[in-house]
């Protein structure tokens, strides 16, 4: 399965959410990595057809998928950033619900439902309400209709918004068990979810596509441009207003700071090893001031 985005541009009252954004996808697990407002949502959306896109093509192996027409959703697994779910509706009931909208056949749609239930560790929640339901359980309902018509695209929007450290780390160990055979685009702007299980990170900013590389590609881009300095606690105003900071952690010491910049930020400063919240950090702020 192979993907391609040629040219995508998208326009709002004049102003570009999307522009010229040009990418190719296969079988794997792809980062959408943003700020708030980059256009991951409005990439995604054009992608599975809910919107149109201004300019540009998304083809599936070389065709355009507008001339697959309505065969093109079989190929497509979503779970929308804000997932509206029928609140009185038990787990399975909606299950066999989104098979029927789904049109899987019946027998098949109940045979896989309990499979997913069972790999999202939810069967004993078969027979609950959604509603009584906690968000990491009912995000876990949400990809396991994702995945009832075994789709080649599996398209998550922003899925561990709002959930506890735990509920993420799980959610992440099921993206890794539904990658195998397909492509997985997981659009978030949060690096954690990404750093450990992408094969490729698609970075945006601003409607622009900035890169696309692997996380190790694209940490080894930005070496020697991370710094970690200890400073003073009287002058850590000065030092703020000044640096990009990362991360800062105050012991008897001083204040440790992890600074990210293309020049080595103070005498004592060492460079340590990239991650990739550096990565996102060094380019989704470059050029603004801090």
């Amino acid at each position: 399965m192979k993907v391609t985005l040629k040219e995508i541009s998208k326009q709002y009252k004049g102003k570009y959410a999307l522009e010229n954004v040009t990418a190719e996808l296969e079988n794997g697990v792809y980062g959408l990595l943003g700020a708030n407002g980059a256009g991951k949502t409005t990439l995604i959306n054009i992608f599975v057809g809910i919107l149109k896109s201004d300019k540009g093509q998304v083809m599936i192996n070389d065709v355009d998928v507008r001339s697959l027409g309505i065969d093109f959703l079989s190929h497509i697994g979503y779970l929308p950033q804000f997932p509206q779910f029928y609140k009185n509706f038990k787990v399975m009931d909606f299950l066999r619900y989104m098979c029927v909208l789904k049109d899987i056949p019946k027998e098949q749609g109940e045979k896989r439902a309990k499979e997913l239930l069972d790999i999202v560790n939810l069967s004993d929640a078969a027979d609950k309400k959604i509603g009584a339901l906690s968000g990491g359980m009912r995000q876990r309902v949400g990809i396991a209709q994702a995945m009832l018509n075994d789709p080649d695209i599996l398209i998550l929007d922003e899925p561990t918004a709002g959930l506890d450290p735990q509920e993420r780390i799980r959610f992440r160990n099921l993206i890794t068990k539904f990658s195998d055979n397909r492509m997985v685009l997981l659009a978030t702007h949060i690096v954690s979810d990404i750093e450990y299980i992408a094969n490729d990170v698609i970075l945006l900013k601003e409607g622009q596509l900035l890169k696309q590389a692997s996380p190790q590609a694209l940490m080894h881009e930005i070496e020697g441009k991370v710094w970690s300095v200890t400073v003073a606690e009287e002058t850590i105003d000065k030092t703020l207003d000044n640096l990009k900071i990362s991360n800062m952690m105050r012991d008897q010491d001083g204040i440790h700071l992890r600074v990210i910049g293309d020049e080595k930020p103070d005498a004592l400063a060492v460079n340590v090893r990239p991650n990739l919240e550096d990565v996102f950090l060094y380019y989704s702020s470059e050029g603004e001031q801090w």
